[in-house]
């Protein structure tokens, strides 16, 4: 790659071949370099089990090669063609409510079909085999945003052949799911069902009678998935061994454990669908968690809408400059590919009205059209600069699957307590403080790391509590809070105090839940701040400094917030003023905060380059203009001119400043 990757999907499968002509010189006009494409063409390429038809794909491939354009070739089993589910109804899902779908929409094949399976693998294969030597070709996209989940008796049969693997006899089955609660002990592997609302649920998928059982099925189900992409990515594998292959993935998204999935992308890509129109620390935390499932190595946005989404009740268009914004976000954090869906709006079914870079009539004199293009341009003029530039990080967020899954599957205390909540909570207040930052596994190497940020830790496994107190050795900080450390990797109460209590010298005695209209003071700094939710009632053994505590209820005046040594618990669900004061005392005592830590909206991040560059990135994500110093001297690789450090800096709403440090 000689620039940052620039594009997006591609489907002009859908169009009159005329209209290629005006898309390509669209594309010319927008600095369009990459081409996804193939993603959803089952029926085009196999309009029949016995019969294979690559005659459109061919013409857009050549095209393609023939525009100079580079193509990320997608195997389209995102979406099975209706005869497959005609002939084989076992690839059709089965719901939680334990209903057989019938054909439709798309992600709508079960993960554990033989002929789903084989007929996915053998287009894959094809696809290999005919497009592998293409020079164009610099990625393979297997699938597409993988996700949901089945209860058919195929995927009982495959967790059952799952729990063999993982538990290897019954007896250790039982006993990590503790059936001998309500009579549950399984004496034949055949006795185990799926957990549904057929057998261990009730009211939906997050009420289940045994945590222990629901818990393994997300594991399965996530392995499930991972299974079909490792099989499709094998048949690329015989014909194109050299080729990177990824899928794109879905940031924060509960049903798979990307964890588990990391060793097996060659590169991390992801798709940016914001919840709202403001939020530029959750997408910080996303690009994060996908730049480390690749221990830091940058990652491809492999979509992001040039102007709205459709798929919610409500789809505002991005405001003038955000997409700018958003853009050159994605690539202070890591992004070396920014790409888009869709190249062209489609024009008929659910996406319609899905922003494009291309609307139905292929103009390229609207707002969204330009403000692609000036993006384009900036990419075209800063060249390799960014590529292969890493972050420098010496603080790390801990993010758990197994954790997300364990404490929104538990009856009690509060289920009100959401995982992406509080770990959201978080990293905004290390965000806002522009700590370079790593969003890493519980499983990653800690040795690098000056302070470790572990939110909601419910689910403990492997050696993590020896890691963690390995970096309190050499002086580093420890930071987890309320419900952390209480189950074991099965999900099972441990019979102690838990595997942090030494660490952070204390024990919980209760754990106290009300309604969110019942707020708990906790005076902390010399300040008051709001908590939520859950209200544990902590014992703080000798040793141990108690450095928040609450103002009402029975236990007002007993600790909310500890320390001991640099390990810090936070016993309840401060509001984001309280978060934001503790994380801050953290990185205060090592000096972590970073550049314009204390001005409100303005992100600061660094990359480093192979050569050992700085790149200083400043955006300024909030409404109004500011002045703030310049936080380091440098060349402006976007608005051009030498810098000072202390020099003023204008920041408009939607500014961003790019430094080559000097």
């Amino acid at each position: 790659m000689s620039k940052i990757g620039y594009g997006g999907d591609y489907n002009p499968e859908q169009w009159p071949r005329e209209v290629w002509d005006r898309d390509y010189e669209a594309f010319a006009l927008a600095g369009i370099d990459t081409l996804t494409v193939g993603v959803f063409a089952w029926a085009h390429l196999q309009p029949a089990e016995d019969r294979y038809d690559f005659t459109v794909l061919d013409a857009i491939v050549e095209r393609a090669c023939a525009e100079g354009k580079r193509i990320v070739l997608a195997t389209p089993s995102g979406a099975m063609p209706p005869w497959l589910a005609h002939a084989y109804p076992d690839a059709c899902r089965v719901d939680f409510e334990g209903r057989r779908h019938v054909y439709g929409q798309r992600h709508n094949a079960c993960p554990s079909s033989p002929d789903f399976r084989r007929l996915a693998v053998a287009l894959a294969d094809r696809l290999a085999e005919r497009y592998g030597d293409v020079p164009a070709v610099v990625a393979w996209h297997v699938g597409n945003e993988f996700g949901g989940s089945c209860w058919c008796p195929l995927c009982g049969r495959g967790f059952r052949d799952w729990l063999r693997r993982r538990h290897g006899d019954l007896d250790r089955l039982n006993h990590a799911w503790n059936t001998a609660f309500w009579s549950h002990t399984f004496t034949d592997w055949e006795q185990i069902p799926p957990p549904n609302a057929l057998s261990e649920h009730w009211r939906g998928p997050d009420h289940t009678a045994f945590q222990g059982i629901t818990l393994d099925y997300r594991r399965f189900q996530s392995d499930a998935l991972l299974a079909g992409f490792l099989a499709e990515k094998a048949a690329l594998r015989a014909h194109v061994p050299d080729t990177p292959v990824t899928t794109n993935l879905m940031g924060l998204y509960q049903p798979v454990d990307y964890h588990r999935w990391a060793p097996h992308l060659d590169f991390a890509s992801w798709d940016n669908y914001p919840p709202d129109h403001a939020s530029p620390a959750r997408m910080a935390l996303a690009h994060g968690l996908v730049r480390g499932l690749k221990d830091g190595a940058p990652f491809w946005v492999m979509e992001q809408t040039p102007s709205t989404t459709a798929s919610r009740d409500v789809n505002p268009v991005k405001r003038p400059g955000v997409l700018r914004l958003w853009s050159w976000q994605s690539v202070a954090h890591g992004a070396d590919a920014v790409l888009y869906f869709q190249m062209r709006s489609s024009r008929g079914a659910c996406e319609k009205y899905h922003g494009a870079v291309l609307d139905h009539s292929g103009r390229t004199d609207t707002r969204v059209f330009r403000e692609v293009a000036a993006v384009g341009a900036e990419f075209a003029r800063l060249g390799d600069v960014t590529l292969g530039a890493r972050t420098p990080a010496r603080v790390a967020l801990l993010v758990d699957w197994d954790s997300w899954w364990a404490v929104e599957l538990s009856d009690g205390p509060n289920r009100a307590v959401r995982y992406p909540d509080v770990l959201t909570a978080y990293h905004r207040a290390l965000w806002q403080a522009n700590a370079a930052l790593d969003v890493v596994p519980v499983t990653a190497d800690l040795s690098g790391y000056d302070v470790v940020v572990a939110p909601l830790l419910h689910l403990v496994k492997g050696d993590l509590p020896d890691r963690i107190a390995a970096v309190l050795a050499r002086g580093g900080s420890f930071l987890t809070t309320v419900l952390s450390g209480r189950v074991d990797e099965d999900d099972n109460a441990f019979l102690t105090d838990g595997p942090f209590a030494d660490l952070l010298g204390l024990r919980v005695e209760e754990t106290d839940a009300q309604g969110a209209d019942v707020v708990n003071p906790v005076a902390f700094g010399g300040r008051s701040y709001a908590a939520r939710h859950v209200f544990e009632l902590i014992v703080a053994e000798g040793g141990t400094d108690v450095l928040g505590t609450y103002g009402a209820d029975f236990y007002a005046g007993t600790p909310a917030i500890t320390r001991r040594g640099n390990a810090w618990y936070v016993g309840t669900l401060l509001d984001d003023a309280g978060v934001a004061a503790v994380v801050r005392s953290v990185l205060d005592h090592h000096g972590l905060a970073g550049p314009l830590a204390d001005v409100p909206d303005v992100e600061v991040a660094e990359r480093v380059t192979p050569e050992g560059e700085r790149l200083l990135f400043v955006l300024n994500h909030g409404a109004t203009t500011v002045t703030v110093p310049c936080p380091a001297a440098g060349v402006d690789l976007l608005g051009g001119g030498d810098l000072a450090a202390g020099d003023d800096l204008v920041l408009v709403p939607t500014a961003v400043v790019l430094l080559r440090c000097q």
